[in-house]
């Protein structure tokens, strides 16, 4: 990551956070390739700085707010990982006015339906919660251009990664980026399948 390829905000959003403003590897290797639309699968073990690389692309890539419908969706394992990863958006994404909101099971549905519909323009969300809210139409996915799977690993031992299935069918020209602490034999599956001109980078 240079700095000077990044978002003015995005940029005074790191510096006042306190982040080293030398890239990790992760971010140095992965940026530009998710800046270029392509596909990914970003594999790197625990406190590589993949959560982080992931929020800041958001960021890059979304820019400012617009429309109503949204154009990023976000899928982490737990409810714990939406408000962490609510928290790292809110801390880089200070000085933009992009419009998020967290989704999880135990939420009540029609609230989070009725704020989806206000207008968003990224959405993060547990599996189970973002099915529900699918099958009773609660997140429009005219506008998605981007569909990231945090901790990806995680969803196929617990059986949650059909919703992964699901909106790649339903979003086929959106950019689809795994990220994992692991590769496992299901992400050959899933490239094949929902992935196109897939890039791989795997930090040990």
């Amino acid at each position: 990551m240079i700095l000077k390829k990044l978002l003015p905000t995005l940029v005074q959003a790191i510096v006042e956070a306190g982040f080293d403003i030398k890239p990790r590897e992760i971010q140095s290797i992965s940026m530009p390739k998710i800046k270029s639309g392509a596909d990914a699968f970003i594999i790197a073990p625990a406190e590589s700085g993949k959560t982080t690389t992931l929020v800041m692309s958001i960021i890059q890539k979304l820019k400012t707010a617009e429309g109503e419908a949204p154009r990023a969706v976000v899928l982490v394992k737990s409810r714990e990982d939406v408000f962490a990863m609510e928290e790292l958006f809110k801390k880089l994404g200070r000085h933009t006015n992009l419009r998020f909101m967290g989704v999880f099971d135990q939420g009540v549905i029609q609230y989070q339906k009725d704020m989806i519909y206000e207008g968003i323009d990224l959405l993060i969300g547990t599996p189970k919660r973002v099915n529900e809210l699918m099958s009773i139409t609660g997140i429009p996915l005219s506008a998605l251009k981007t569909f990231a799977v945090d901790d990806a690993e995680t969803f196929y031992p617990n059986r949650t990664y059909p919703v992964i299935y699901r909106i790649a069918e339903a979003s086929p020209k959106a950019q689809f980026l795994i990220f994992a602490n692991k590769w496992i034999d299901n992400f050959e599956l899933l490239s094949e399948q929902m992935m196109k001109n897939t890039v791989h980078v795997e930090i040990e």
